[in-house]
């Protein structure tokens, strides 16, 4: 995949719907039933107008495998496969790495870039029936904001580069952030840490 702009710049739309996505999202709709790319029980917004408020700034690249045809569907499934996966940051954020350590584990924000930003209701295939977006964990949601909680196994402070477990998004995925995984924060109330 191709950025779509300098990283250097710091700044990104990563809303953007270029021919990537636009040939990602038809390819999509061709292996859905309906003409217009919707499972049966799924309700699209229409059109939202443009997005208002903050701007998201990229912070570098996620790199892993995947592509369309064979990304996994959740961290989960990319951990069973084994493959690790690469954070590398634009140069200008490097410096913000430090402090991280191999084996403390991570909480990665990523923009899935390809995704759908008008589906009030999914249909995933499972679960039983329609469920509203904001009860799933799918990459399709007006915000395409997507984390996994992993484990560092290799830092480059100098490249600016985090190796982790796994990661279950498209090679190139803008990252948008990462911050520590902590227990004493992350945990629900009630849980044993």
């Amino acid at each position: 995949m191709q950025r779509r702009g300098p990283l250097a710049a710091g700044r990104a739309d990563p809303g953007h719907q270029g021919p990537d996505r636009r040939r990602h999202a038809a390819c999509r709709a061709s292996e859905l039933s309906g003409p217009d790319g919707l499972r049966p029980g799924e309700v699209a917004a229409g059109d939202l107008g443009p997005a208002d408020g903050p701007a998201l700034r990229v912070i570098g690249r996620a790199r892993t495998p995947w592509g369309p045809e064979d990304c996994p569907k959740n961290i989960g499934r990319a951990r069973e496969r084994g493959a690790p996966a690469h954070l590398e940051l634009d140069p200008a954020f490097a410096l913000a790495l430090r402090g991280l350590a191999v084996g403390q584990p991570v909480i990665v924000l990523y923009w899935m870039d390809r995704a759908r930003r008008d589906l009030l209701v999914q249909a995933p295939r499972h679960v039983d029936g329609p469920r509203g977006t904001f009860a799933l964990r799918s990459p399709n949601r007006p915000n395409t904001i997507s984390q996994s909680t992993v484990t560092i196994t290799a830092l480059d402070l100098d490249a600016g580069r985090v190796t982790v477990d796994a990661l279950d998004c498209f090679d190139g995925t803008p990252l948008i952030d990462i911050k520590p995984w902590l227990p004493s924060v992350d945990l629900p109330p009630g849980e044993a840490g």
